[in-house]
């Protein structure tokens, strides 16, 4: 957890000054310039900087340890704020820029002191590009082998693909809002600027729909990956007494803690010690081959053990560990 969490750290960090500084340059250069595409794009990277707060807090939140309300502790935390950070794109971010298009349309002005728009649009793209290369890299050691559309759906951290998704929207508006901007000066047409302002706001709707959508299914409660439920199922069946594993149910509560409940079918000669021992291994086995895996749940099929008088079932009993 540590290391991930650090990782995702080192990309919200790098996110959030550079967001913050871009932001202020951009609201500036608006008021020089009267660019209705400026004004959206300060108010895109204003909404990215208390994003990444956002999701900082989300990280810091979700690292508490397990309490009594909370007994699995409270990692869902993250899928949360990362839900509430996909709202904010599209409420704050989408709605502004589509608004500002629209009365800019409607009222349009020309274009002032367009040199210190390429300015600050050229720093933009640059600090964007650095935050985007640190976004992708720790993404990419997450993804391995997989695709990266596959990755995302499959990831179990958020903030990775949140902050990726986000600075990927950024340099994709900046390039609008550049083409827009030369477009507007070359052509003298303001109606182009405008344009530039409601596409921006169309690409935050996007990213933000796409985002709710990645961060729903976690919130919900997603499963392990087939691959992790493969090996969990392999361990299982390779315990001395282990008939049969039947299901095999998982459930993330946070990136990095995995709870599994097994239904496992035991060889009928056992006894309750044997059968104590067999469930060690088998709490011990998972966990060891995958490290996510911070509680293991073993309910027992069919156990008949060969005690002269009736015994309570072993049924729901958790592993120890």
């Amino acid at each position: 957890m540590a290391s991930s969490a650090n990782a995702s750290k080192l990309v919200i960090y790098a996110a959030l000054f550079g967001n913050a500084a871009i932001a202020v340059g951009k609201f500036v250069v608006a008021g020089l310039t009267g660019s209705s595409v400026m004004f959206s794009e300060g108010v895109h990277s204003l909404v990215d900087t208390g994003n990444q707060a956002l999701l900082l807090l989300g990280l810091r939140r979700a690292a508490r340890p397990p309490d009594a309300e909370f007994p699995f502790g409270h990692g869902k935390e993250i899928y949360f704020w990362s839900f509430v950070v996909a709202v904010s794109i599209f409420a704050l971010g989408a709605s502004v820029a589509l608004y500002e298009g629209v009365q800019r349309l409607r009222d349009p002005h020309p274009l002032e002191n367009v040199g210190f728009s390429y300015a600050i649009l050229s720093f933009a793209l640059l600090v964007e590009s650095v935050a985007w290369f640190l976004a992708f890299r720790e993404f990419n050691k997450v993804r391995g082998e997989r695709g990266f559309l596959d990755a995302i759906r499959r990831g179990k951290d958020p903030t990775l693909f949140v902050v990726l998704f986000e600075d990927s929207a950024a340099l994709l508006g900046l390039l609008v809002a550049l083409l827009g901007t030369a477009l507007t000066v070359y052509t003298g047409a303001i109606w182009i600027d405008a344009l530039a302002s409601i596409a921006i706001g169309l690409i935050l709707a996007g990213t933000a729909l796409w985002l709710a959508r990645e961060t729903m299914s976690l919130l919900i409660g997603e499963s392990a990956s087939p691959e992790v439920i493969a090996e969990i199922r392999e361990t299982t069946r390779a315990v001395v007494g282990v008939l049969r594993v039947n299901e095999v149910l998982t459930l993330h509560m946070g990136p990095d803690f995995l709870l599994v409940n097994l239904s496992v079918k035991f060889e009928e000669r056992l006894d309750a010690s044997t059968l104590e021992d067999a469930i060690e291994r088998i709490d011990a086995g998972i966990k060891a081959r995958c490290p996510e895996v911070k509680r293991v749940f073993v309910e027992v099929e069919g156990l008949k053990t060969q005690h002269p008088t009736p015994t309570p079932p072993v049924a729901n009993q958790p592993a120890r560990g």
